[in-house]
């Protein structure tokens, strides 16, 4: 069969809207002046995983449920503009769609409008049939379209990664993406207990053979091949503006030299030096590294790695 993708990125669609704030968590006040202005742009989870696969380019097509409003005519128009095919199925309850309070420090707290998902919301099967079977690999967001397309996914063969992003390690709602992944992304910012513990029974439930807990300023822990290991933190090349979309640059960064045949531990690296990159971003554009910023940045020998148990 044709493997005319190389990665089907399914769901995660919709815009934000930035504002950024004197402080977080931000003092009750009647009012606060927002002197930087209020802004709307596309670029969620899945978005942001697409632009990144493809500015590192790989062959990148995108799949969710899309509104036919102003949000959904911005996801639209970034695709349009950075070349990445999108299909779009028409969601009659809009686009999904956030605001994002964003500290001086470049923290985030995300309000999301869940009035624009329903029970029954489905990706039409036959779509993520026919574009899995063209892909090398599919990059599952954590909605719930994208949970009840999973046993097709499984059935059709294709290496499967997910985002757990901020799971705490107990909600039972993203145990079907940990179990259906052969890779998996999540934060520690929500773990209450032991990230190693965590990252083990991920792989031991499930079907992954690389699991990563991305952990901002303190680097990221990488579980391969039964190897638990500290991933260093990479300086960024300027100052820290906002650290949306830092976990999405590490996974496509990740996929980029796990679909290159690069080793997990160098995978992790690039995803450091990727995830370090879009942190330099501001919150109100969309930016992801290159093939030559990711190379020259990851340059050079292996570095000592600490904690490597």
């Amino acid at each position: 069969m044709s493997r005319d993708i190389d990665v089907l990125v399914l769901g995660g669609a919709g815009a934000d809207t930035i504002v950024h704030v004197p402080e977080l968590p931000l003092p009750y006040a009647d009012s606060y002046p927002i002197d930087s202005g209020i802004r709307t742009r596309a670029g969620q989870t899945g978005d942001f995983v697409a632009l990144g696969l493809a500015a590192l380019g790989l062959r990148t097509h995108h799949l969710d449920l899309l509104g036919d409003d102003p949000e959904g005519d911005l996801v639209r128009a970034l695709h349009r503009d950075r070349n990445i095919p999108l299909t779009a199925v028409t969601q009659p309850a809009g686009t999904r769609r956030a605001v994002n309070l964003v500290g001086p420090d470049g923290r985030r707290l995300s309000l999301y409008d869940t009035s624009r998902t329903h029970p029954d919301d489905r990706l039409p099967e036959a779509t993520v049939r026919a574009l899995a079977g063209a892909s090398r690999h599919v990059h599952v967001s954590l909605t719930q379209p994208c949970a009840h397309a999973l046993p097709a996914l499984l059935e059709c063969g294709v290496t499967i990664s997910t985002d757990l992003h901020d799971w705490d390690g107990v909600n039972p709602y993203h145990e079907p993406f940990a179990r259906a992944a052969d890779l998996v992304f999540l934060s520690t910012t929500a773990l209450t207990g032991d990230i190693e513990h965590t990252l083990r029974s991920i792989a031991a439930r499930g079907r992954a053979g690389s699991v990563v807990a991305t952990a901002g300023a303190e680097g990221a822990y990488l579980l391969a091949d039964g190897e638990f290991t500290h991933v260093p933190a990479v300086t960024p090349p300027a100052p820290v503006i906002d650290s949306n979309g830092a976990g999405d640059a590490f996974a496509a960064a990740f996929l980029y030299g796990r679909l290159n045949g690069e080793p997990p531990l160098r995978c992790a690296r690039y995803g450091a030096v990727a995830g370090a990159y879009a942190c330099t971003v501001p919150s109100t554009d969309v930016d992801a590294i290159d093939v030559p910023g990711l190379l020259l940045r990851t340059a050079g020998p292996e570095s000592p790695v600490a904690g490597t148990r």
